[in-house]
């Protein structure tokens, strides 16, 4: 069956029970993210550690594997040395790259869709242009074929664009939206490679753009990696039996579970964000707030990133954190040639429940 609009869709077959019960979950959990999100003073500490999280699960769900310290000794796609590595950082980057994007405009445009594409694989492709793209089990079988025609691709793109900024207006609630979008953009599959992890980060994205979040903060990849084979289990469903409201079903209970997870994980970063800030104020005539940023935007801090971020030298740098580490504060592990500092609780707090990725 040819792949047609979600304008087609009759939004009151979304307003069943059971849909609005897990909608009700879903959005109060949601809200309840966005408040916890801003109490924090600098954001960008939870922009740099649970972007990095969703950018390591979403890649896992391509079976792109990394663990947590070789992720946080890195800071930049360009410097890091496996290509796992690498892929994971530039997704944190499209995702933020992407979300400045929709924070300016307060659109979700396709430049915006392509942007993020390129920045994941590193290509100026676009659109696919050639037919021969499927989608295989993992015993090889093909289980779905998406639109070949170049225009087909471009068209319902196109659609796509227009129903995410409600053109004509769509009745139906901004999370059953974007359990749709998810859904329609995975089954054009648009582009030759990235098409997955594109999709989960649009997920976020359109969250902002709706104001339901002010950050990129959902880590909706996390569900998936538990429940891989019920995700592409439902994608399928939706196409072979138009078993819509299990596949919206399914993404609501990923936003009320994943968002409930991402509060207890903020309240947390809080705590200890204050009680290290109160132990080093106490104790140390070098603090300063920029050190406590520094601390908690890199759980593997450097001399050269504490260099940067306080302005002082390098001598001075290495002062500040050697006395830390010998105070028990952070934890100094050299690796290759580097030094780093560690946060050992950020970074054992980040690390709670992320090795559920398995090797999928």
């Amino acid at each position: 069956m040819p792949l047609s609009a979600l304008q087609h869709l009759d939004p009151t077959r979304f307003d069943t029970t059971a849909i609005l019960k897990r909608l009700t979950i879903a959005s109060r959990s949601l809200a309840e993210l966005k408040g916890v999100a801003a109490s924090i003073p600098n954001q960008n500490i939870l922009i740099n550690t649970l972007t990095l999280q969703e950018a390591r699960d979403s890649s896992a769900i391509e079976n792109i594997v990394t663990t947590q310290d070789d992720l946080y000794r890195e800071d930049n796609p360009a410097d890091a040395t496996g290509t796992a590595i690498k892929e994971v950082l530039r997704y944190r980057q499209a995702l933020r790259e992407g979300f400045e994007q929709v924070r300016v405009s307060g659109l979700l445009t396709l430049n915006t869709v392509v942007g993020v594409q390129e920045q994941l694989e590193c290509n100026r492709a676009g659109f696919r242009k050639l037919p021969g793209t499927t989608l295989r089990d993992g015993l090889g079988k093909v289980v779905y074929e998406p639109p070949q025609g170049a225009d087909d691709v471009v068209r319902l793109m196109g659609e796509l664009e227009r129903f995410i900024h409600d053109a004509p207006p769509f009745a139906a609630d901004p999370l059953v939206k974007m359990a749709l979008i998810h859904h329609q953009f995975e089954s054009i599959h648009p582009f030759y490679d990235g098409n997955g992890r594109t999709g989960r980060i649009l997920n976020v994205l359109y969250l902002v753009k709706e104001r339901l979040l002010d950050i990129p903060v959902l880590y909706l990849s996390r569900h998936v990696v538990r429940t891989k084979p019920e995700y592409y289990r439902l994608l399928q469903a939706v196409r072979e039996d138009d078993a819509w409201e299990d596949w919206v079903l399914y993404m609501l209970d990923a936003v009320a579970i994943t968002a409930a997870e991402t509060v207890a994980t903020i309240v947390a970063i809080t705590a200890l964000l204050q009680e290290t800030k109160q132990r080093v104020r106490e104790h140390y005539r070098f603090y300063s707030q920029n050190l406590i940023n520094n601390l908690f935007n890199h759980p593997y801090t450097r001399v050269e990133f504490v260099q940067r971020d306080l302005g002082v030298s390098r001598l001075t740098a290495t002062k500040y954190l050697d006395i830390l580490a010998q105070d028990g504060v952070l934890q100094k592990r050299r690796v290759g040639r580097n030094n780093y500092y560690v946060n050992l609780p950020l970074f054992e707090l980040l690390g709670r429940g992320a090795d559920t990725t398995g090797s999928g």
